[in-house]
This record gives structure tokens, C-alpha cells and sequence, in this order.
């Protein structure tokens, strides 16, 4: 039988979670938000991902949210961006192909 992953939030915690949840310009830290809390409330963290939020997630990754949340608090909700390297290479300038012969 599997136990489900239950970390309570303090009042403080909590209220910074709301507040980012509800205000927070980036779409993605209001999300990641809303599962923590649903998660404190006691929903199960795969429960959240599949039918908790606007689109449904792979638990993993909610997992890995919940996860970053408690190495770094709301940073690590908000430093762990998604998209991985390709979104950095576009961002470089480099679309990841070069030509052969340069030109």
C-alpha cells in the first residue's frame, strides 16, 4: 500500500503561498502554487495532478514541484522554470542546427 506524501504548512508559509497564488504574474508559480496548497489541504499530490488543476499534470511532476518546494521553499516553485534547454538555446540565439559547409 502506498502512503501518500503529507507536508503541513505553517501559518507563514501558508499565507505566502496564497499570496503568489492569487497574485503572482507568472501563470506557471500560481499553478505550482495551487497544488502545494491542495497538497497541504491533504489531496494526494497524484489526485492534484490528474483532475486538481486547470490541466492535468503527470504526478511526477507534481511530485518534483512539491519536491523543490521543500529543499527552497517558494524560490524552488519559482527557479525551476519549464521548457529545459531547448528554451535556452532559442534564448541564446542558437536554434540547435547548424548548417554544413557555413553557408
Amino acid at each position: 500500500m502506498a502512503t501518500q506524501r503529507t507536508v503541513l504548512l505553517s501559518w507563514a508559509q501558508q499565507s505566502e503561498l496564497e499570496q503568489a497564488r492569487d497574485h503572482d504574474p507568472r501563470p506557471y508559480v500560481r499553478e505550482r502554487c495551487a497544488a502545494r496548497l491542495k497538497i497541504a489541504d491533504g489531496t494526494s499530490a497524484h489526485a492534484v495532478a490528474r483532475q486538481g488543476l486547470l490541466k492535468a499534470r503527470d504526478p511526477d511532476t507534481v511530485y518534483a514541484w512539491l519536491a523543490h518546494y521543500l529543499a527552497d521553499g517558494l524560490v524552488g516553485l519559482t527557479g525551476h522554470r519549464h521548457g529545459g534547454s531547448r528554451r535556452s538555446r532559442l534564448r541564446a540565439g542558437g536554434a540547435g542546427r547548424t548548417r554544413a559547409g557555413g553557408g
